[in-house]
């Protein structure tokens, strides 16, 4: 059964300018394109490679094309291949894990289309690891059998985005603009007609495109211990937000239970794989603890091991908990989780006898534009797809190794839809008379860096795998201070821009958190630890 209708709760309208920068459009050069995709993951490769070649497609991405979280994804991809798996057992693991919010129909739908889409990625030259000339097929938490199917140990991502790019780089009618930032969506009487952006060397552009799709990644960089590459700051859903998309589900953050937690290093990810081969949890007496909180112990969904983790770390008063693989073979560990082994190694680590040190962190945002089947959003024009978009496939909690089928799925499906509409339109499409005035510049100079750090400290200290009403509205307040002055702002630069699209979302996130009275998945309230039955809905937010 699929969850109860939205609950539409209001924001402060206006929050912060509709547009980030002042422009006329008889200053600054136009670009033209039936389809424009706004980043470059999974899900914005997938959607580019479903453009038909008869139009043109135009991917933006404010990094180089592989820079996106899809790249640090290590897992690898959920999916029945193996005779013995059942789609329904897939369909009922993903239902289980997301908490009584999933849509059971988007995810029986993404479920029964993901051998083809794996079909797809091979075709186009990803190699994935094998097992005597057949898919080598691992396991992860929440999962009842083994169909995660990864490449090169322990960096799917990484390889499933070399093929992609590779993919894409071939497509004579795919243009891509990498160093780009996407400002702004483009909106004429209700409709996204394209966005706003800017490069270092030549400014502002605006791009005309018949259909739009957002395709930007999440929002983990609100946070101060994140998984995250630094380019995932929400930029999609703040600028969707301020073209007045509706966002949803934005109080679910998935925190990732095993995050390494050394001093000087990047809080880099320490794949659940580990887990799946046999890793274990250990607190810092050597005590395996997982069993004192869920009978599937260290295979447990998501949600249940980062709380697990956290009510250790306070019993013990120890900063983190600890991944062991001392028990199992250590090549057969070395050689599973090459890079993983690299990057411990450069701390005097060695993963095969050494206990890892690892806590929760911020990892995937489960909310987003709220989108159909399709990928369409409430904006007409836009689609979304990916970690940007609210599908209904993951619920309250994502089931590990489901995001990167969701992009292929998603990603398909809104480059299929945006391109069936474009297709339909009048080629004479042309640029429109819009305009956005400057503003005073206020004398007194911002430190922006230091708003950020507070910012995601404050995020992190309030909004994190525990949270309460008095410290998300004490959040609240802290942010609503903070975008008086900085969203009033027009910058010139990715640095202030970034920021007040970090503030956007966390304005979002938390609105969101206050709303919803009760624990469920990986929001979890200590003053409302059970889930209730009146919250089994998803919380709808529009400027």
């Amino acid at each position: 059964m699929s969850p109860n209708p939205e609950c539409r709760i209001p924001t402060p309208a206006p929050f912060g300018p509709r547009y980030l920068v002042p422009f006329r459009p008889k200053r600054v050069p136009h670009q033209f394109a039936d389809v424009l995709i706004i980043g470059s993951g999974l899900a914005g490769l997938r959607a580019a490679s479903a453009v038909d070649p008869r139009l043109s497609a135009l991917i933006v991405t404010k990094d180089s094309l592989q820079q996106s979280n899809s790249t640090y994804a290590q897992g690898g991809i959920a999916s029945v291949t193996d005779p013995e798996d059942r789609f329904e057992d897939h369909v009922s693991d993903t239902l289980i894990a997301g908490a009584d919010l999933c849509d059971e129909r988007i995810v029986d739908l993404v479920v029964h289309e993901a051998p083809r889409r794996i079909a797809e990625l091979i075709a186009w030259g990803t190699h994935f690891d094998k097992v005597a000339g057949h898919l080598a097929l691992g396991r992860e938490g929440g999962h009842s059998h083994e169909r995660i199917i990864h490449a090169n140990g322990d960096a799917t991502g990484a390889e499933v985005m070399r093929a992609m790019t590779e993919h894409i780089r071939s497509l004579a009618h795919v243009d891509v603009m990498e160093d780009t930032f996407t400002l702004d969506l483009l909106t004429v009487d209700g409709a996204c007609r394209g966005a706003l952006v800017w490069r270092r060397d030549r400014g502002l552009t605006m791009l005309w495109a018949k259909q739009t799709i957002l395709c930007t990644g999440g929002v983990g960089q609100v946070y101060r211990e994140t998984t995250n590459p630094r380019v995932a700051t929400g930029d999609g859903h703040a600028m969707a937000f301020r073209a007045g998309a509706e966002l949803r589900d934005m109080e679910f953050m998935q925190f990732h239970p095993t995050v390494l937690y050394i001093a000087g290093s990047s809080r880099s990810l320490i794949t659940e794989a580990t887990r799946g081969e046999g890793a274990r949890l250990i607190d810092r007496h050597g005590h395996r603890f997982m069993a004192d909180y869920d009978p599937r112990g260290e295979l447990a969904p998501r949600d249940v091991v980062s709380q697990a983790i956290v009510t250790q770390m306070t019993k013990t008063r120890h900063s983190n908990v600890y991944l062991d693989m001392s028990h199992l073979d250590a090549e057969q560990v070395r050689g599973r989780f090459p890079h993983i082994a690299a990057k411990c190694a450069e701390f005097g680590l060695d993963i095969a006898k050494d206990p890892i040190p690892v806590r929760p962190g911020a990892h995937y945002m489960i909310g987003g534009l709220t989108v159909d089947d399709a990928g369409r959003t409430t904006l007409d024009g836009l689609w979304a797809a990916g970690e940007a978009a609210s599908s209904g496939l993951h619920g309250a909690n994502r089931l590990a190794s489901n995001s990167l089928l969701e992009a292929m799925v998603f990603g398909a499906r809104a480059g299929e839809g945006a391109t069936a509409t474009a297709a339909n339109m009048a080629d004479d499409f042309r640029a429109v008379p819009l305009e956005n005035d400057a503003v005073a510049e206020p004398h007194e100079p911002l430190d922006l860096l230091d708003i950020r750090n507070s910012l995601a400290s404050t995020i992190g200290r309030n909004a994190g795998v525990r949270r309460n009403g008095e410290g998300l509205a004490e959040a609240k307040e802290a942010v609503r201070l903070w975008s008086g002055y900085v969203l009033a702002r027009q910058f010139s630069d990715p640095a202030g821009w970034e920021l007040q699209n970090l503030l956007t979302a966390a304005h979002v996130m938390l609105a969101a958190a206050i709303e919803r009275e009760e624990s469920r998945g990986v929001h979890f309230r200590s003053d409302f630890p059970l889930p209730r039955d009146e919250w089994r809905r998803h919380i709808a937010v529009r400027r």
